[in-house]
C-alpha cells in the first residue's frame, strides 16, 4: 500500500507508550497496532480525529504517501 501511518514515529516524539495512546483515543490494542505495522485497509475520520488529539499534531504528520515503486526499494 502506498500510504504509510507514521503512529509509531509521534508516539516517540510525544513519549507517549501505545497502551496510553489506546486509552485516550479509545480503541484497542489490536487495532492500534494495525494501524502501526500499516495493516489497515481503512481509518475513519473519527479514529483520526481522535489520535491527532491525543497526539497533538495533523493527519499529515500521521499520513505520507509513497508511490508503490518507492515501497520496494526498502
Amino acid at each position: 500500500m502506498a500510504i504509510i501511518i507514521n503512529v509509531d514515529v509521534m508516539l516517540a516524539k510525544r513519549k507517549m507508550s501505545v497502551t496510553e495512546l489506546s486509552e485516550r483515543v479509545g480503541i484497542t490494542m489490536a487495532n492500534l497496532s494495525i494501524l502501526k505495522n500499516g495493516k489497515a485497509k481503512a481509518i475513519r475520520l473519527s479514529t483520526l480525529d481522535a489520535i491527532c488529539k491525543a497526539l497533538d499534531c495533523q493527519p499529515g504528520d500521521l499520513l505520507e504517501y509513497r508511490s508503490d515503486e518507492n515501497l520496494h526499494d526498502e
